[in-house]
């Protein structure tokens, strides 16, 4: 939980604070380790973002919900795991939940889908 806090007390100042072992990496190189390194976005957005507009082949788990289901991400637990959001904040936050949670391979897109978008690089739509 303190983490959590740090976290969002980290983006009320305009300050991303990644936990160590967690990378900043641009849109790019996040789009290259998923197609050559077969690492596994996850999409930390709300469901309405989501919806919206995503990277195609993302796990969606909202941060909310992040700590609960990290299970979820048990089978990925030996590749790199890049967190998303729309700028870099929330997937931030969600990168220090998982390392907590024992993902030791974890990449925070920095900007989010807004960089993805900038560097024109698709989204897929529902």
């Amino acid at each position: 939980m303190k983490k959590i806090i740090l976290g969002i007390l980290a983006l009320l100042s305009g300050q991303v604070a990644l936990a160590e072992g967690v990378q900043s990496i641009s849109a790019q190189q996040a789009a290259q380790m998923q197609a050559e390194q077969k690492a596994v976005i996850v999409d930390v957005r709300e469901n309405d973002e989501w919806n919206a507009g995503h990277i195609a082949g993302a796990i969606h788990i909202p941060l909310g919900e992040i700590k609960t289901r990290a299970a979820e991400l048990e089978q990925y637990k030996n590749r790199p795991l890049i967190t998303q959001c729309r700028s870099g904040g929330r997937s931030a936050t969600a990168a220090d939940v998982l390392k907590v949670a024992g993902f030791n391979k974890l990449y925070n897109m920095d900007g989010g889908l807004n960089a993805w978008q900038k560097a024109d690089l698709k989204i897929q739509q529902n």
